[in-house]
């Protein structure tokens, strides 16, 4: 078995999800498939009890996950302490983050860093910031800006760049929303609402909504991506959450307003999120230093 067979074992044993895994991996479901089972057959046992709802490690699964950490380990220094004879820092770093994280976070420490490391090529991924965390874990990325999440996972270190509000945002433009919000009382629980699918910020809404005590909130659509859902409320199809960075940032920011509320919605700290155990690869260590720089 070669190091990219580990590879997609050790994503399979962390997601167990066979279709989220083969995506990631840009490979075949059946691709994926064949390749755990020769890992099978060359180890005569069984890896994964899988049933039609779920897939799960089998003991000598869990005993071949620790063996395949520390042989994908074992490669990774390898490969670094390889670079790391080298007078001058060379390779490729993944990213991944949402559209205005790209614009509005990360330009000053990829500067700082091309100056540094100008031979380091940096491939950027953007898409739901939900999602950053999942990139890391799946080792899809080397780094991720994020929102720290409510349970942060324990294998990971986080760097904080900035404490980012969140505001109840609603349409300027004449609609049945703007109407709703602009009677002398709000009925928050007529007003119909777009939201992130999931991740804190999805949290900090159910946390606000149910200290309103109003019932359950009218839910219009549910989007991925902030950026998404501003262009939603600025169309007037609802009431939306957004951080106040990825607001100021939009480009139909001039027709969205904040509402007040009696209850105050918790911020949450955005970051830089990858393996704790890769601080030590040169690469890792170098983009860290122009982060925390």
């Amino acid at each position: 078995m070669n190091i990219k067979s580990l590879q997609l074992f050790l994503s399979l044993s962390n997601s167990l999800h066979f279709s989220k895994t083969a995506q990631a991996n840009h490979i075949s479901p059946s691709t994926l498939s064949r390749s755990i089972a020769r890992i099978e057959d060359e180890l005569n046992v069984a890896l994964f009890i899988r049933d039609n709802r779920s897939v799960r490690l089998t003991e000598a699964g869990n005993i071949f996950k620790k063996y395949t950490q520390k042989q994908i380990d074992q490669w990774e220094l390898l490969k670094s302490e390889l670079k790391d004879s080298k007078s001058e820092l060379e390779g490729q770093i993944n990213i991944y983050c949402s559209v205005t994280a790209a614009y509005s976070h990360l330009p000053p420490i990829l500067d700082k860093f091309r100056q540094l490391h100008p031979k380091i090529e940096i491939k950027l991924n953007t898409g739901d910031s939900a999602l950053a965390v999942d990139q890391v874990l799946l080792k899809q990325v080397d780094f991720a800006i994020t929102a720290y999440p409510d349970n942060f996972p324990a294998g990971l270190h986080f760097k904080k760049l900035a404490e980012i509000p969140l505001s109840i945002i609603a349409p300027t433009t004449p609609c049945a929303v703007t109407q709703q919000i602009n009677q002398q009382t709000i009925e928050w629980k007529n007003i119909p609402f777009i939201l992130p699918e999931h991740g804190s910020v999805r949290r900090r809404f159910d946390n606000w909504h149910r200290k309103l005590k109003v019932g359950k909130p009218h839910i219009y659509a549910t989007v991925a991506g902030h950026e998404a859902l501003i262009s939603m409320v600025a169309l007037g199809c609802g009431v939306g959450i957004a951080p106040d960075v990825v607001i100021e940032n939009s480009p139909v920011r001039e027709r969205v307003q904040s509402l007040s509320s009696n209850s105050v919605i918790e911020s949450f700290d955005l970051g830089v999120c990858c393996n704790k155990k890769r601080l030590q690869e040169p690469l890792i260590d170098a983009f860290i230093s122009c982060v925390e720089s």
